[in-house]
């Protein structure tokens, strides 16, 4: 089910691969009219990437079906006389301008900041990239990986011995994402409220480092240097990964009330006046020991075993599972979280996305349309923009579209 509560809003997507297509994606769950502007020939370079070799050789792999739903495609070539005409028209018609260039490319084809709010002063204009348009560092290429180096995660992820350890999915281009629809939806407010537009410039590694929080914050703060704590909350103990007669199960008894729950329910109520663990920082000091205690009771269960005996405890944990795991869990399902929509393959058939994680009035957020063929609604939206069928067929003579 889609939602109305970005509509009569319209974005230009110049976006490519994955923070920037995150971003537009999140707009078109809310309703926005999302275009992709792709390049003639090869369109966002997501369309050849992910696990299936057949569908990347369609311009439609799976790193692009996975963002891209809801969106509609035109292709532009902005370094030709005709290409820049049709983006102007583009951008005179548009709310919202997404793209993720490397800082100063928009401007060397004509199109910086001064001349787009020449054409439309309403435009709001959010600039992704790696470390932002400012700084010694705009000009350098930026991927996740490198951002998650860069801004420490990967010092704090694994254990002693194996971090640096990269997280296991692009979680700084997932940051940068976010970081970007939340701020344009704040600015499309303003421009509601004022007529104004607005320049927005996200930083992947300012995002990347905000998202941290905590870590961050105890740095900062408390002077304290960061360090990899494996599956261990530094925050508080027993809370962390523990092992059982199968499987591993994630216990956060963070509380004092919760810690002396867990010790009677695995019947080693000992442990609540143990002076090593009788308070948060006893438990902090020792929780090594700690978890061996623990470990000692939880291995006569296994951790699916356990999750059902602490349900209605009050003390938090569950399994650790897989992906798929994850996706066919009951929660997940009651949701919708997943939705099947028709593929843009020429075999046909459908595919399976991922809606918004936020629900509205009650009903699920899920893609209206599915992903779009390179340039499947140029013609379309050609004509949206007043061209005629003789301007159409000079544009293409041009190779403009």
């Amino acid at each position: 089910m889609t939602t109305d509560l970005l509509e009569g809003v319209r974005v230009l997507d110049l976006t490519n691969v994955l923070a920037g297509p995150f971003a537009g994606y999140q707009l078109a769950l809310m309703g926005a009219d999302v275009i992709k502007v792709e390049t003639p020939g090869t369109g966002d370079l997501a369309r050849q990437l992910g696990a299936d070799p057949e569908l990347s050789a369609e311009h439609i792999g799976v790193s692009f079906l996975a963002q891209n739903s809801g969106k509609r495609s035109i292709t532009v070539n902005l370094k030709t006389a005709g290409g820049k005409e049709v983006f102007a028209k583009l951008v005179a018609n548009a709310d919202v301008l997404l793209e993720n260039f490397r800082p100063g490319v928009l401007e060397r084809l004509g199109f910086g900041w001064s001349r787009l709010r020449e054409i439309n002063r309403r435009l709001v204009y959010c600039a992704v990239s790696g470390f932002g348009s400012t700084g010694p560092m705009r000009d350098r290429p930026a991927y996740d990986q490198v951002i998650q180096g860069l801004a420490g995660i990967m010092s704090v992820t694994g254990t002693k011995e194996t971090a640096p350890l990269r997280v296991g999915f692009p979680v700084c281009d997932s940051f940068g994402g976010l970081a970007a629809a939340f701020a344009v939806s704040s600015a499309l407010i303003r421009q509601r409220r004022t007529g104004e537009g607005a320049f927005l410039d996200t930083s992947m590694l300012d995002a990347a480092l905000t998202s941290m929080g905590w870590v961050v914050s105890d740095h900062l703060i408390a002077g304290r240097e960061p360090a990899p704590m494996a599956n261990e909350n530094i925050t508080s103990a027993p809370s962390g990964t523990f092992d059982t007669a199968d499987g591993a199960l994630n216990i956060a008894a963070n509380k004092q009330e919760q810690y002396e729950t867990l010790c009677r329910v695995l019947d080693r109520e000992e442990l609540i006046s143990d002076p090593r663990f009788v308070t948060r920082e006893d438990r902090k000091r020792n929780r090594d020991v700690l978890r061996a205690e623990l470990e000692t009771s939880l291995k006569s269960r296994t951790a699916v075993e356990w999750d059902e005996v602490l349900l209605g405890t009050g003390v938090p944990a569950a399994p650790v599972v897989s992906v798929p795991e994850a996706l066919a869990c009951d929660q997940v399902s009651h949701r919708e979280l997943v939705t099947a929509i028709a593929s843009p393959a020429a075999s046909g058939g459908e595919v399976r996305v991922l809606g918004s994680p936020t629900r509205v009035d009650g009903s699920r957020v899920s893609p209206g349309s599915r992903p779009p063929k390179l340039g499947e609604h140029t013609d379309e939206i050609l004509g949206e923009l007043g061209f005629g069928d003789v301007e159409v067929t000079r544009l293409r003579e041009e190779k403009a579209v």
